[in-house]
């Protein structure tokens, strides 16, 4: 029966073993990958980066699955839909089976960073710190010859 098991005729479908009924919204992330801590994930709730079907919430929100996530990550904005359950921090190709992005947010995010990509600066960058007589030439010319 697909993974779930019956008890009894009148009892309801249980999860399958080692799988949580309820997991906090930042664990839930972390466990996700989409926060590299624990720590970082709170923060991101707690500052309002992370909406969870259009409200703000604490980082102690239980997750259900089929809930509306909007995360806010740098220049990217993530709409998922919680599609399992877990507390745990396991391989990124488990943890892409947590969640399924919306194609708008995907096709969003892709052209942001075509664009982005686009308008980096064409100008060489120096290869590293400048040595002694490349400071040298600096000082001259902005402090002028004196």
């Amino acid at each position: 029966m697909n993974g779930l098991t019956v008890r009894g005729s009148d009892e309801q479908p249980t999860a399958p073993a080692g799988t949580p009924d309820r997991v906090r919204l930042d664990k839930w992330l972390w466990a996700a990958r989409f926060f590299k801590t624990r720590t970082l994930a709170t923060e991101a709730v707690a500052g309002g980066k992370v909406h969870v079907g259009g409200q703000r919430c604490k980082p102690s929100h239980p997750v259900h699955p089929g809930e509306m996530l909007r995360i806010q990550r740098g220049p990217d904005e993530y709409l998922i839909t919680v599609t399992a359950l877990s507390d745990r921090r396991g391989p990124a190709s488990a943890a892409a089976l947590l969640y399924e992005e919306t194609t708008d947010s995907r096709q969003r995010r892709e052209a942001l960073r075509e664009q982005r990509r686009l308008e980096r600066s064409p100008l060489p960058q120096p290869p590293g710190r400048p040595t002694k007589q490349d400071r040298r030439r600096i000082v001259r010319f902005t402090q002028g010859d004196a």
